[in-house]
């Protein structure tokens, strides 16, 4: 066959190592000797010999939904072989996780990461249990994690001079030494009234980066994720 479709920069080429790389700006490939996780419904195509196994709620502290509401539904990946992850088309992104790393990410940015990386969900200070999508992701440990953004996210430094106000439905995770609490921007006078629609920021302290997505959720999207 010939034709645009069929040329190097379309076809795929085998692993060289085991792990996690970016085939493309929408998909990650992921080399399997062992075991590792993804996003439930992910995985695009497989080669090898693999086997998933879709994760229940509470399996090794992950999946904590029926608490929050914005647990992250996981499979384990087993075996060897090469899987490819995508989401929506999204554009993908890995993290190299060090120890003594924590990185804070949105469960709806997650697309797939090492069985090395600990994740426990959390919520941000301040929000309370009605906060809904104020419910977030922490990695550590040493390992790699796959994220996916619509669009070309932005990452912004924060410092302890200049703090970061980001909206709720924008953020998709920060570094390890930010501060996060909820921030008014307008007076409930100014809400009632109508007001600017952006009446709730996460504010972010301290010293590090925030990543932030270059759109804000639509209900439909949120209804989603």
């Amino acid at each position: 066959m010939k034709g645009d479709l069929f040329s190097s920069q379309h076809v795929v080429q085998p692993a060289v190592t085991p792990g996690m790389s970016v085939e493309n700006a929408k998909c990650v490939k992921y080399a399997v000797n062992g075991e590792m996780y993804a996003r439930q419904g992910a995985m695009v195509a497989y080669r090898g010999d693999l086997v998933f196994e879709r994760k229940g709620q509470g399996v090794g502290g992950m999946l904590k939904r029926a608490v929050t509401g914005e647990g992250l539904p996981l499979m384990a990946v087993r075996g060897q072989g090469e899987a490819w992850f995508a989401h929506e088309a999204q554009n993908c992104f890995i993290v190299d996780v060090e120890p003594g790393d924590q990185f804070t990410v949105n469960g709806r940015n997650v697309l797939c990461f090492d069985a090395s990386l600990s994740y426990e969900i959390k919520t941000v200070k301040g929000s309370g249990i009605t906060g809904g999508g104020l419910f977030n992701s922490v990695f550590t440990g040493q390992g790699r994690l796959g994220l996916v953004c619509e669009g070309n996210p932005l990452v912004i430094p924060v410092s302890e001079q200049a703090p970061v106000y980001v909206d709720t439905d924008a953020v998709v995770g920060w570094t390890t030494h930010l501060r996060s609490s909820l921030h008014r921007s307008q007076s409930i006078g100014s809400m009632l009234r109508g007001g600017s629609g952006e009446a709730v920021q996460l504010m972010f302290q301290g010293e590090g980066f925030v990543v932030v997505r270059p759109s804000e959720l639509t209900p439909q999207k949120s209804q989603q994720h």
